[in-house]
């Protein structure tokens, strides 16, 4: 078993669990982008589906404040 020698070890360390992290999120994103691709390559429409995950990412009372909000600008604008 091996202890850490100090601050050096300790930050040594804690760059190597970021650098492992970001790979992982690499990973991800390229997962990401291939799922959107498949999406696309059978007809979905991409920017729509990438509007509807952040909305659904969003707290309900968030979501119908901005639809509310939304609401009010189309209407000042003339737009259904």
């Amino acid at each position: 078993m091996s202890e850490t020698n100090g601050p050096e070890d300790r930050l040594r360390l804690l760059i190597e669990r970021i650098e492992r992290l970001e790979e992982e999120k690499k990973g991800i994103s390229d997962d990401i982008r291939d799922v959107y691709n498949e999406a696309k390559a059978v007809g979905y429409d991409v920017p729509a589906m990438k509007q509807i995950v952040k909305i659904r990412r969003m707290l309900p009372e968030n979501r119908r404040e901005l639809d509310m909000i939304l609401d009010t600008y189309k209407s000042a604008l003339g737009i259904d």
